[in-house]
């Protein structure tokens, strides 16, 4: 190769380097998709067969993820009329207390069911090195505030259908078994719980329907025809998406809305549609 040629073939791998990382940066993390999904459900009431609800996961409200983007993303799914709109943790990424003026402004335009609307916490919801009660209690009063019933270690009966709430599994109050002893195999009912990672301990009293998580951001990063690098689960399986647990449980996590880190190639920030029917 000559000079000519090398040079040209260094500024065309430059260019596609510079396309690709501007891409992943300015792009992507803002390029939302909505994943639309049946939800089958043991026991579902036949007048709530068809109806829809919404699950948000993971919008570190803060310094890391601009305002307008989180409010128009939630405008778009409002749009669409849901029934019921879970939410599955990680509000903010917690800095200081500027984070609770900032959470309150986001969901003055929170995406609301028409049934209901509900939330369990994330890691970040916990502060500083998942330690701080207080601000997951504050966080909690914004949420109430907001018109988001949020459920720690607690269930509601929303017109037929029992959403369970359960705490993080790296926050402090983390003691799921007190709610789930109480579930009763005739419910129509599905859990909220944002670390996957709880699905593989034993502490779910043979409940066999749907787990809604968040907390991995699918990673983020994806190498082509490659799994994520960098994912916060010790379960590596765990990633994104539908995962039949084998059990009678079905996981479904989604790959958040916000970011941890202000960079996606190939998991694009996701709002999920659930269509519900009878199992």
């Amino acid at each position: 190769m000559n000079r000519r040629k090398f040079l040209k073939s260094g500024i065309a791998l430059g260019t596609a380097l510079a396309a690709g990382g501007i891409y992943a940066w300015k792009i992507e993390p803002y390029w939302l998709e909505f994943v639309h999904l049946p939800m089958p459900v043991k026991n579902l009431p036949k007048e709530h067969v068809g109806k829809t609800l919404i699950q948000l996961s993971d919008i570190h409200v803060g310094d890391r993820v601009p305002a307008d983007y989180l409010i128009e993303s939630m405008r778009k799914a409002q749009a669409l009329n849901p029934d019921w709109v879970v939410y599955t943790g990680d509000f903010t990424h917690f800095k200081n207390s500027e984070q609770y003026s900032q959470l309150s402004t986001v969901l003055q335009s929170a995406t609301k069911g028409k049934i209901g609307t509900f939330a369990s916490l994330g890691n970040h919801d916990y502060g500083h090195a998942w330690s701080m009660p207080e601000v997951a209690d504050e966080t909690t009063s914004i949420l109430e505030n907001a018109g988001i019933k949020t459920l720690r270690d607690q269930k509601y009966n929303s017109e037929g259908l029992t959403i369970y709430g359960v705490e993080d599994l790296w926050g402090t109050n983390f003691n799921p078994e007190k709610v789930m002893k109480t579930w009763d195999p005739k419910e129509a009912a599905l859990v909220m719980c944002h670390n996957p990672d709880a699905c593989d301990l034993p502490v779910w009293n043979g409940y066999d329907g749907w787990v809604l998580a968040g907390h991995t951001h699918g990673g983020q990063v994806r190498p082509p025809f490659l799994p994520a690098p960098i994912l916060p689960v010790q379960n590596r399986r765990y990633d994104q998406g539908k995962i039949d647990l084998e059990d009678g449980r079905t996981l479904y996590i989604n790959r958040a809305l916000g970011n941890y880190f202000p960079i996606r190639l190939n998991v694009r920030p996701e709002i999920t549609v659930f269509t519900l029917t009878q199992a």
